[in-house]
Parts: C-alpha cells; sequence; structure tokens
C-alpha cells in the first residue's frame, strides 16, 4: 500500500522505497510505502511524438533507476525495424541509460546489415540463437538493473524465461504478417539468478510488455541529436540555430553525409523524428522503419 501522505506521487517499477509495517512476506502481511527515493534515472515515453496532441502529452514512465536499455530486435520474422531502435537510442541516451542492442534469431539472418546500420556508434550488441548458452548476455547484465523493450515477437518473453526459469513469461507467436502478439501485459522487475560459483550481483532485468511504438514528445528538438552521436560533429559547420532540415540549404548535416562520414539512413532517421516532433508525416510509420536491407520500407505500426 502507498501511504497517504505521498499523495499523488506515483510509484513505478524501479523505484527505490521505505517501507514500514510487516515486510515478512506471510500470507495476509501488510506493509506501507512511505518515502520513494529520488531516482537516478527515469526513463520515458510518449504515445506520440507532437505534444500539442494529447497523446504527446501524456507522459509514461517506463522504469525508473535503470543502469541500461536492452534493444531487443530479432533478425527475422519480423524484421529488424532500425527507426523503433533509433527511437528507444534517443530515449536512452536522453535519460542517461546505456544502450544494449540484444539481436534475436541469429538462426534465421546475419547481422551484418543491421551492425552496419550502427558502425559509427560502437553500440555495445549481443547475438542470441535458439541454442545460444546467453552466457555473452548475462555478463553484460551482470550487476545492473536492465530494462528490457522491443515489438512484440522479437522472442523478448522467451529470452526472459531462459534467463530467468521461474519467470513463466507467456510466450506469443509471430502471425503470417510479421505480427507479433503482445503477450507481457506490465512491466515485472526479476532478479536473476546468480552464475553458479560466482559471488557478484546477476542483476536484476525489468520485462515490459511488447509496444507499438515509442513517442519522443518529451525529448526536446535539440536533444533528438544525442541519439544520433555520428551525426553531431557534422553540425559544427551549421548555422546557428539551425533546424537540420532538408530544407536548410546550410545545413552541415548533408555535406557530413556527402563526405562519408554517416550512413545516409541515419540523417533520414533523424529528420524524420523532427519531422513527426513539429506533427509532420505519420509518427507510427517512424518507428515502423525495416532494416536496412529492405530499404525505407514503412507499413503498419507494430
Amino acid at each position: 500500500m502507498r501511504a497517504r501522505e505521498l499523495g499523488r506521487k506515483s510509484v513505478v517499477v524501479g523505484d527505490r522505497v521505505s517501507l514500514v509495517g510487516d515486510t515478512s512476506g506471510a500470507e495476509g502481511a501488510l506493509a506501507r510505502i512511505v518515502r520513494i527515493a529520488e531516482r537516478r534515472s527515469v526513463l520515458r515515453r510518449t504515445a506520440d511524438d507532437d505534444e500539442t496532441t494529447a497523446e504527446g502529452r501524456l507522459e509514461r514512465v517506463v522504469v525508473a533507476n535503470a543502469d541500461q536499455l536492452v534493444i531487443v530486435s530479432a533478425l527475422a520474422d519480423p524484421p529488424p525495424r532500425t527507426g523503433f531502435i533509433d527511437r528507444c537510442l534517443v530515449a536512452a541516451y536522453d535519460a542517461d541509460v546505456e544502450p544494449l542492442l540484444c539481436l534475436t534469431k541469429a538462426d534465421l539472418a546475419g547481422p551484418e546489415e543491421v551492425l552496419g546500420y550502427y558502425t559509427e556508434l560502437e553500440l555495445p550488441y549481443v547475438l542470441n540463437r535458439p541454442d545460444s548458452d546467453l552466457d555473452a548476455l548475462r555478463a553484460l547484465l551482470s550487476g545492473k538493473v536492465s530494462v528490457l523493450v522491443g515489438h512484440s515477437g522479437v522472442g523478448k518473453s522467451t529470452l526472459v524465461n531462459r534467463l530467468v526459469p521461474d519467470a513463466l513469461r507467456a510466450v506469443g507467436v509471430v502471425s503470417a504478417i510479421g505480427r507479433g502478439r503482445h503477450t507481457s501485459t506490465s512491466a515485472v522487475a526479476l532478479r536473476l539468478p546468480p552464475a553458479p560459483g560466482v559471488d557478484s550481483d546477476p542483476g536484476w532485468i525489468i520485462d515490459t510488455p511488447g509496444i507499438r511504438s515509442f513517442g519522443l514528445a518529451h525529448v526536446s528538438a535539440d536533444s533528438l541529436l544525442h541519439g544520433f552521436p555520428d551525426l553531431v560533429e557534422g553540425t559544427v559547420e551549421c548555422p546557428p540555430n539551425c533546424p537540420h532540415t532538408p530544407d536548410e540549404a546550410d545545413c552541415g548535416l548533408d555535406a557530413w553525409v556527402a563526405a562519408g562520414k554517416a550512413d545516409p539512413r541515419r540523417l533520414a532517421s533523424y529528420r524524420r523524428l523532427l519531422a513527426s516532433r513539429a506533427g509532420e508525416g505519420d509518427s507510427r510509420g517512424d518507428s515502423d522503419q525495416r532494416g536496412p536491407g529492405e530499404g525505407d520500407r514503412r507499413g503498419p505500426d507494430e
């Protein structure tokens, strides 16, 4: 229970709290949350990019006090959506949370094109196959609070069940048209089991529901660039207050990309986010941008 003196202050998964009462965990025990500690980090999202819309103004805290955002993406069935990954990176950098790219279903397709798209970022990643032992992933999760996000159908719940066998997270299937069914309905914090013979903290994972979009209305237009560190240096030659839009003739980003210093698809993704914040275009389509191997084909939001 939450103490009345906390008022309307919400408690979210990942919060550190102070309790009074019976904390034994026995049946019928009752305790109250009386204090919420200051949050080290807050990962947020909105349903829309445009803060002038009701969905854009509705800011949701995904998790508090996370150290790492694990972006789970399948390499096939469904194909990777780099627009969604870009959005997650923006949210991670804005929240001062380290990103980790977790590529699943590596038995169905290779990672070269996805990793090539992010080569300038030196983005940490891990590959997983159905027969993987997950040792590499466990090492990257050790001692941290990691929140897992991803579209439905990418194998996130299967991954959680392998990491924490007692989790019993529901596992769905991918439909014939490549859309996953939402199987997780609420965020849940799970303590990772200790590795045999290892005394260090194994860490926590926070499993989140499969999400359809990752709105960024809470992130300022200037801060959007934090999710594209490969483009930052290219803005040095921009005029003051450059909007970085395609119609800005003096924007330095075009020359930066033309010189081969960044992938043109990264600039296109950044500008789509800018346009979406301005209420132009379809933010849902942006989040559904397909993998590099499939061009810039956009489809219904997943």
